[in-house]
């Protein structure tokens, strides 16, 4: 779906749809709330539930207990894993310790570690495509270490070696920019011209829509105002994606206190989405803001509609229904959530 986007004199803001939650991100929320809700405080989460402050800060006050590794929760306590997924070896660790686990990575990832241990069965080198550190290439590559080698970048392409050329196949991190991610593609084969593609595309279908959605504001954008945290990738793409298409500027914030007033200097059209780890509440502050500086006018940009939700973990949906007697998935938001 492509957006008409008028050419006007006047201030006005080009509005991103859709931004914010994607359906990963709302189950991992939500599944931190219910535990608490369900289990009372406190609740372990290994690393942050999703990458971002707010809702990281939100759930912290609510009782969740945010740590690094799991031998850092009590022996017989519950954890929670984070939207971006572990290795088995981590499956292992909380066993070991008797921790009663709730796995709520995004079943997008979920669909890419089942990718990485089928190709490795069949002993073929994976090619993984990603950001170095970061916790969903951690968890992937730890489902089948001998055979994936990790490709940061289109620069890192010369570097890569394998087995054997006719048994390669590239997966990739789910919160890429699609437009580096294929150039990579694109240079791996020139390489290994057999190279085979993942059964279905990695990279998530909320990464795209967002990112569609700036490319279609972009040219018409003054200054973008990219609403996430530092260590969200898919955030930070959307500031580099912003900046390729043709935006003069771009900025990412957590919070609408963030924004420099010095930014505003001759901008007509503000440009502003959110990174899918990313509550609504705090794009409507950055409105708020706009809008007491005569950027009032806001104007839709729909790229795409999304309408996909996620079954919440197995472990969870059991232990409320026990208790409630009804499908968990039905009561789904409450006052009061991160929603």
């Amino acid at each position: 779906m492509t957006a008409t986007i008028e050419p006007t004199a006047s201030k006005r803001v080009l509005l991103a749809a859709p931004r914010g939650y994607c359906a990963g991100v709302d189950r991992a929320v939500v599944t931190v709330e219910k535990a608490l809700d369900l289990y009372g405080p406190p609740v372990y989460v290994r690393k942050e539930i999703v990458h971002n402050k707010h809702v990281v800060t939100t759930l912290e006050k609510r009782g969740a207990i945010f740590v690094e590794e799991t031998d850092e929760v009590p022996h017989g306590a519950t954890v929670i894993f984070s939207a971006h997924g572990v290795a088995p070896v981590v499956h292992e660790e909380a066993a070991s310790l008797s921790l009663k686990t709730i796995d709520a990575t995004c079943p997008l990832v979920t669909k890419v570690h089942r990718e990485a241990v089928r190709f490795a069965s069949d002993d073929f080198d994976i090619l993984l495509i990603g950001h170095e550190g970061h916790e969903e290439v951690v968890g992937t590559a730890g489902e089948a270490p001998e055979h994936i080698t990790l490709v940061q970048s289109p620069d890192h392409v010369d570097e890569v070696e394998v087995r054997d050329p006719d048994k390669v196949v590239w997966l990739s991190q789910t919160t890429l920019s699609v437009d580096e991610t294929m150039e990579t593609v694109r240079r791996l084969r020139e390489k290994f011209p057999k190279l085979q593609d993942p059964p279905s595309d990695d990279i998530c279908y909320a990464t795209q829509n967002r990112q569609l959605a700036v490319k279609q504001m972009a040219p018409e954008t003054d200054l973008m105002i990219v609403v996430g945290s530092r260590n969200s990738s898919n955030s930070v793409r959307l500031v580099e994606v912003a900046l390729d298409h043709g935006a003069k500027a771009g900025h990412l914030v957590d919070y609408a206190d963030e924004i420099d007033e010095s930014w505003f200097e001759g901008v007509q059209t503000v440009g502003v989405t959110s990174g899918a780890s990313v509550p609504e509440v705090l794009v409507r502050d950055v409105l708020s803001y706009l809008a007491e500086r005569g950027y009032e006018d806001v104007k839709p940009i729909v790229a795409a509609e999304e309408s996909l939700l996620f079954a919440l973990p197995t472990e969870l949906r059991r232990d409320l229904k026990a208790k409630n007697g009804k499908d968990a998935d039905k009561v789904r938001h409450d006052a009061g959530s991160l929603h």
